[in-house]
């Protein structure tokens, strides 16, 4: 799902009307920021904070910063950007792993937000990304298997677990943990605190108790994107009672409205440090405000995609790849089954989509069309075939191609239909021998500097 996505195509369809104009005035800044206010409160967007946002964009647009511009549309996009950057933190605040360690991340937060799986999720981006040892404990004690729950998942991120009981003081586990990750040389303890359904004093009590005695270099507050409006008087709550230092939205896949990670952290005071994007061990995203408000206006967000490209892809498969495309080689099925493999770990279409500029709602297109199922149903067929099939695809007669198909639970015209893409993909890497891949990379360069438009233009050329 694209994020944010009925938010992104209100906003940008708003500012659509008045991007192309040659002069901006009272009365067409009055209508779109209309619609942007419209735009807002559908996405759960708190009033107070829309308000604000409205009339910061007013000032701006009708100041000198339009004045003396060569194109006033544009530089009205670049304002509203600019300000949805300032209303959601402005730059990415990470972890403060800083002190004598263990230093110690505490979460918090209702039951259902998904604390337990953030912080092993948190767990594993620590230690992959900062290259800390890391330590996972539950304090919670009220939760039936909430502490086999994090045992699981510690020993799938890898990191160390500090055995608890639902017989224990939450207090005193957080205190033998901490005497446990000395003993350890752990870098990093993070404690998986109770939640309950809704707010309520003995909770707060526990929390405030636990806070003080382990006086953490983190206590974040972990909320459920998609509850919308709630999600901020939720936070405002936790941040009156507790000295939050961050705040962590999870869910904000199935989140298409947005209103949440633009009003939290103007109402709390405190950053958004990660999004849950999936349910996966490795879906939470450092918060990048920049980032985001681009995604949000449609321009995309290349340095997102780098970055997961980077960390994602199997560098040795694809330089392998390479090799035989520039040398004229036979690209197979194998090669095919890789290719496809790689964009599921890359979160399929849909997710590479919504990070590319100029794509507009493309991204809803693919998810529509079940770009990503067709993907499983190619990896079906594919996983059904023999390494010597895969290898040799002209082999493939009437009786092998029954039993692929009956093997992948499809039908003919899918395999047919598969045989059919990776044929014309096969012509493509032809093409792409030698100077081929130069050539087409500057030609490709060259679309997307077309396709793309305002701030999101200019791809770097090969």
């Amino acid at each position: 799902m694209a994020i944010f996505s009925s938010l992104s195509e209100k906003l940008s369809n708003s500012i659509k009307k008045i991007s192309g104009k040659a002069s901006l005035s009272d009365k067409n800044i009055q209508d779109t920021l209309r619609d942007v206010r419209i735009a807002l409160l559908e996405a759960d967007v708190a009033l107070p904070v829309v308000k604000q946002f409205l009339n910061d964009v007013k000032d701006r647009a009708l100041g000198v910063e339009v004045a003396s511009s060569l194109n006033p549309g544009q530089q009205f996009l670049k304002i509203v950007k600019s300000e949805l950057e300032v209303l959601m933190g402005e730059k990415n605040e990470g972890v403060d792993l800083v002190g004598k360690p263990p230093a110690v991340i505490m979460m918090a937060g209702l039951q259902g937000a998904g604390k337990t799986t953030t912080a092993a999720k948190l767990a594993k981006y620590i230690k992959s990304d900062k290259g800390k040892r890391v330590m996972l404990t539950s304090a919670d004690v009220y939760r039936p298997a909430a502490i086999e729950q994090l045992k699981i998942l510690s020993s799938e991120v890898d990191v160390d677990f500090f055995e608890s009981s639902p017989s224990q003081k939450p207090k005193d586990i957080v205190t033998a943990a901490i005497a446990s990750a000395k003993k350890k040389f752990i870098d990093v303890l993070i404690i998986d605190t109770a939640g309950r359904l809704h707010i309520d004093n003995e909770m707060m009590g526990e929390l405030k108790q636990l806070a003080a005695l382990t006086n953490p270099a983190e206590l974040l507050f972990v909320i459920d994107a998609m509850i919308g409006q709630d999600a901020v008087n939720t936070a405002k709550v936790f941040n009156d009672s507790l000295p939050l230092s961050g705040i962590i939205l999870t869910k904000v896949d199935g989140d298409t409205r947005g209103g949440a990670a633009l009003s939290v952290r103007q109402v709390t005071g405190k950053p958004i440090k990660f999004l849950g994007v999936g349910e996966k061990t490795d879906a939470l995203e450092p918060f990048h405000p920049d980032r985001l408000a681009s995604r949000i206006l449609g321009m995309g967000d290349m340095l997102s995609l780098i970055e997961e490209v980077e960390s994602k892809v199997d560098k040795e498969k694809t330089d392998k790849l390479a090799k035989k495309v520039i040398k004229g080689k036979r690209f197979d099925l194998d090669d095919l089954r890789d290719q496809l493999q790689q964009m599921k770990n890359m979160g399929g279409m849909s997710n590479m989509l919504d990070k590319l500029p100029g794509i507009g709602n493309m991204a809803q297109v693919a998810e529509t069309a079940q770009a990503n199922q067709q993907f499983d149903k190619m990896q079906f067929i594919l996983d059904s075939m023999t390494p010597h099939e895969r290898r040799y695809p002209d082999i493939l007669n009437g009786s092998r191609k029954r039993r692929i198909t009956s093997g992948s639970g499809t039908t003919i015209q899918d395999l047919n239909r598969l045989m059919k893409q990776h044929k014309q993909m096969s012509k493509m890497m032809k093409k792409m021998k030698g100077k081929g891949m130069q050539n087409m990379m500057r030609s490709m360069s060259g679309m997307m500097n077309q396709g793309a438009s305002g701030i999101g233009k200019g791809f770097p050329r090969f």
